[in-house]
């Protein structure tokens, strides 16, 4: 199935959910819709399932335009956040409706049923009630009914996001096995970088009813387009400082401080402002013989999750945060230096775009 959506918008009254975009999805692939609430993503979702009838624009199934066509008449299936499962059916009747609303034969139903049920590991509760379940074994059951029909498009829209950290990543492991095939094109929505860098595929990137990068997962996260861009695909946010060029190979902030960039500052001019952009992930509290530049901040807050620390500082105005491996005590308004490499550094022109980023951004991922 080729997918693509032309000049594709959705107003409701007053309010625009979807400005007009354009958008080819990658067939056989996993489509990653990256954004924070309200992006646009369900309301994206719902206009290619045939749910919402957009404002404008075409969809093309394999050239024609189905903008028309009713949700039951598309060859899709979808999952959403809050899944819903029939009380009175057990799971095995559960996962078998859309079959036998398809009037499949008996014996095919059976073996499609319990075959979904093993790759999701719930084939030994197909006769239990869906109330006698944990939520984790509810999402599976949801998940296995919209599988089960073998659809050419699948559509998630953050459905793993009720789930505890566990659940999230044994499920997410098995659904980028289930669709590893190519014959499934998938559209998963989620809020979590995290979680779109470890689906792979393709990403597209929205925010505020637009998009505004789309790629293979990898290189867009390398290669954000803009600030705003990478700001979406990074948790926490990438710590951005206020600058101007000094030269070819250094800015300076705005208190004065001179930072040391890995390359020249693309179609600058000294004294033009740009913005220096870090991953928090590479601001380190001790220095090592690559991480030359340095800035002198204060503690804010050390915030302690699980097996890292999220020290957040400020340097003068600007608000820094530090993600440290282990746990790490800091004291609330402690001095502190904060180092890191200049091949990290990212660089953006006034506007937010992207000059430059780093060559070892590929190695960043975190």
């Amino acid at each position: 199935m080729i997918l693509e959506l032309k000049q594709i918008s959705l107003s409701v009254g007053a309010q625009t959910h979807l400005y007009p975009l354009d958008l080819k999805l990658t067939p056989g692939g996993i489509n990653v819709l990256l954004g924070p609430t309200q992006a646009g993503k369900t309301s994206l979702m719902r206009v290619i399932a045939g749910l919402d009838r957009p404002s404008s624009g075409c969809i093309l199934v394999d050239g024609k335009d189905v903008a028309g066509v009713s949700v039951r008449d598309r060859k899709l299936a979808m999952v959403y956040q809050q899944f819903v499962n029939y009380p009175a059916m057990n799971v095995y009747e559960n996962i078998a409706a859309p079959l036998r609303l398809q009037h499949r034969p008996k014996d095919e139903i059976h073996q499609r049923v319990t075959e979904i049920a093993e790759k999701l590991h719930i084939d030994h509760l197909l006769q239990r009630l869906p109330g006698a379940l944990s939520g984790g074994q509810q999402q599976r059951c949801a998940l296995a009914r919209s599988l089960v029909k073998r659809a050419q498009l699948v559509l998630l829209d953050e459905p793993l996001v009720n789930l505890d950290y566990k659940l999230r990543e044994e499920l997410r492991m098995e659904l980028t096995s289930l669709f590893a095939g190519g014959n499934t094109t998938v559209v998963y929505a989620t809020t979590e970088p995290q979680e779109a860098l470890l689906l792979g595929g393709h990403t597209v990137v929205m925010d505020a009813g637009r998009i505004l990068q789309t790629g293979p997962t990898l290189a867009t996260y390398n290669q954000p387009s803009s600030m705003r861009a990478a700001a979406i695909f990074n948790d926490p946010p990438m710590n951005i400082l206020d600058a101007s060029v000094e030269d070819g190979q250094s800015v300076c902030l705005n208190d004065g401080t001179a930072l040391t960039i890995a390359a020249p500052a693309l179609n600058l001019a000294k004294g033009q402002p740009c913005m220096v952009g870090i991953r928090c992930h590479q601001v380190q509290l001790t220095a090592d013989s690559v991480h030359s530049n340095r800035l002198d901040c204060v503690v804010d807050l050390a915030e302690i999750n699980g097996s890292e620390t999220y020290v957040h500082l400020h340097h003068g105005d600007t608000g820094l945060v530090a993600q440290l491996a282990g746990v790490h005590a800091c004291t609330i308004g402690a001095a502190v230096q904060v180092y890191f490499n200049p091949a990290h550094l990212f660089l953006f022109d006034a506007e937010g775009r992207l000059l430059q980023a780093p060559k070892e951004s590929q190695h960043g991922a975190h």
